[in-house]
């Protein structure tokens, strides 16, 4: 099928594509305000907690491995479909969890499901668009997915307010249930049966294989992911930085969260404006750059408490909102050679940036010393990580020009 990159259908894809995306932001930044009411209910510390958040990473790198491969040989509708539905249920179990482990497996449950509208909405993009449309609609898409960390803290505190932490599980199933009608009745079939991959597991393992080798795939897919891992620190860590250290309300959390994710949302913007004029590359390498900078400054700031809490929040929300140019111009990058493969290569992008996530996610509540070093250090490794795979590894593998033919 083809979308003219303008008029009502593309719009109604992007919508569609940014809500499937938002499966993650939703159910992370929902239950955010709810971690510190989790562990007292289940009589431990935030830092266990912080686990449903880890798993939940890991839980979305490893279901895109899944998806990718077999939304390339079935089409991209079924394996959504599927994803939604496990999702929905997986919600119910979380809202009726007993203990703190079965809720870890639901969230557990709840990603693989999830992971479905992540990368295969990717996939839709890259099934569409050449790389320099797929970079606007990815910019496109960040702002419908730039909603969800303003609403969703916002709805998940006034829910833990009134209805307790377990609403905000029930008010996520109907969240998965409006992705399963957008799918159903809304999203087109983008891979049509004569563009399907015809082959078995081995061929999809050696596909990623290749990817794992490319180093120019990787380069980018790194870069990305550890920008986004930054990212993932601050969900993991703010919780506790902003209402237990600093006594944030949790029912104002989400302002605060909010605040953050309207940067992301400008930049994601900025960017799109930005591409008629520069290559991806050119933003990323300057973006990467600014964020390093920015995440360094955060910890010095963290570290000698100048500025106070309001100047830790002034420098994080510049270092969030920097990653809004990383996300779309790595992942279009990523995937402009990929077309035949598109699905498993947004499997694999998904999965490297959701496994960095759940690293960071993971050494932030390792490094757990009651202050908010291990958030702001956090951040700054990712950061600083992110900008030297992009020199050392992805713009070092780029192709170069051939020579220019001799004169005669």
């Amino acid at each position: 099928m083809t979308i003219t990159p303008r008029g009502a259908a593309y719009a109604k894809l992007a919508f569609t594509l940014g809500i499937l995306t938002a499966f993650a932001p939703f159910s992370i930044d929902m239950y955010l305000p709810g971690l510190p009411a989790i562990a007292r209910e289940f009589n431990t510390d935030t830092a266990a907690v912080q686990q449903t958040l880890a798993v939940f990473f890991l839980g979305l790198s490893m279901g895109q491995l899944f998806y990718g491969p077999i939304s390339d040989r079935l089409g991209r509708r079924g394996p959504l479909l599927f994803g939604c539905l496990l999702y929905s249920a997986a919600c119910v179990g979380c809202a009726l969890a007993p203990s703190l482990g079965s809720l870890v497996v639901m969230r557990f449950a709840q990603a693989l499901g999830g992971c479905a509208g992540v990368v295969i909405a990717r996939s839709v993009v890259r099934d569409l668009f050449d790389q320099t449309e797929s970079a606007r609609m990815y910019s496109l898409l960040m702002l419908v997915l730039g909603v969800a960390p303003i609403t969703a803290p916002l709805i998940g505190g006034q829910l833990l307010l009134f209805f307790g932490w377990r609403s905000i599980f029930i008010a996520l199933f109907g969240f998965g249930v409006l992705c399963l009608l957008l799918v159903f009745f809304v999203l087109p079939e983008t891979l049509p049966a004569e563009r399907r991959v015809r082959t078995g597991l081995g061929v999809a393992l050696r596909t990623y294989g290749s990817l794992l080798i490319d180093g120019r795939f990787m380069g980018y897919a790194l870069a990305g992911g550890l920008a986004s891992a930054g990212m993932f620190a601050y969900i993991a860590g703010s919780p506790f930085v902003f209402i237990e250290l600093n006594g944030v309300a949790p029912e104002r959390f989400g302002l605060i969260f909010g605040t953050n994710a309207i940067g992301l949302i400008a930049a994601s913007q900025l960017n799109r404006w930005l591409l008629n004029h520069y290559t991806t590359g050119q933003i990323l390498t300057a973006a990467l750059a600014f964020t390093a900078a920015s995440s360094l400054l955060l910890l010095g700031v963290t570290a000698t408490g100048i500025g106070g809490f309001a100047g830790m929040l002034i420098v994080l929300f510049f270092t969030i909102a920097s990653t809004g140019f990383v996300g779309p111009n790595a992942t279009a990058a990523a995937m402009a050679p990929y077309a035949k493969r598109a699905g498993s290569a947004a499997a694999l992008l998904g999965s490297v940036q959701f496994a960095c996530g759940a690293v960071a996610g993971a050494l932030v509540g390792a490094l757990h010393n009651g202050s908010a070093l291990p958030m702001a250090g956090t951040i700054s490794l990712c950061g600083v990580s992110a900008f030297l795979v992009l020199q050392f590894l992805a713009l070092r593998r780029q192709p170069q020009p051939a020579p220019a033919p001799e004169s005669p």
